[in-house]
């Protein structure tokens, strides 16, 4: 058996390690785009929207509410004060000695569920800002922004709540602004996704590149382009 017996099986042997990396690449790259299809729908559209923020006009509407606490819920919040002070005082005491800052007072749950049946507002997770007079919670969310006063003295609460719109709201999506943790993640997840599709559909290219002379030259066009725009026209 000569030399040249083992070229067909040798030949064999490379065309089959290439269709099973082909394969496998296909594999990953049409999971990955399956994946991240809608992502990439809302990040283009997001993309033309952000870039044109200042062409297109946002009309926010603003809604003000104001009720005043019963007289045994005012007793509750005059309650949670009193902590609240006496937290800042054990923590003027302790900063010195290095010992745990006692955390302020939440509002007492008969507060939250009122505030739940007459506004419509959750507080649950969130932290007032105390002061002499008043507590605040911001309440910032994506596409729009809300807070929430109330009075120490008279309690009295003001609630106001201000809605910028859908495509307010996808855009801070897209930053991630005021989304939370979940969506957090879900960015994080998605940019890796994007990067397996991009990197598997590079090397997808690359072993088609031998059949398709113009891959090569259409790909150093999508990466020049972009560099010399920035180095060009961006300062």
């Amino acid at each position: 058996m000569g030399v040249d017996d083992f070229v067909p099986m040798g030949a064999a042997r490379a065309v089959n390690h290439r269709a099973w990396w082909l394969k496998t690449l296909h594999g990953w790259h049409w999971i990955s785009s399956a994946l991240c299809l809608l992502g990439m729908l809302l990040f283009s559209l997001t993309g033309i929207t952000l870039n044109h923020a200042a062409q297109i006009e946002a009309r926010p509407r603003v809604e003000g509410i104001e009720r005043v606490l019963p007289a045994p819920l005012q007793d509750r919040l005059a309650q949670a004060a009193a902590a609240v002070g006496a937290s800042r005082s054990g923590r003027r005491t302790t900063q010195s000695g290095g010992a745990p800052q006692p955390r302020a007072a939440a509002l007492p749950d008969e507060i939250l569920q009122w505030l739940v049946s007459e506004l419509g507002v959750d507080l649950r997770g969130r932290e007032p800002e105390w002061s002499q007079d008043e507590l605040y919670v911001a309440l910032p969310r994506p596409g729009g922004d809300a807070w929430l006063r109330i009075g120490l003295q008279d309690g009295s609460v003001e609630y106001e709540s201000t809605d910028r719109g859908w495509i307010s709201y996808l855009n801070d999506l897209h930053k991630g602004r005021n989304s939370g943790i979940a969506w957090s993640w879900f960015i994080d997840v998605f940019a890796v996704t994007c990067l397996l599709f991009s990197i598997t559909g590079l090397l997808i290219l690359k072993m088609h590149a031998g059949n398709r002379p113009t891959t090569w030259p259409v790909v150093g066009l999508g990466v020049v382009m972009p560099v010399l725009l920035a180095i060009l026209f961006v300062h």
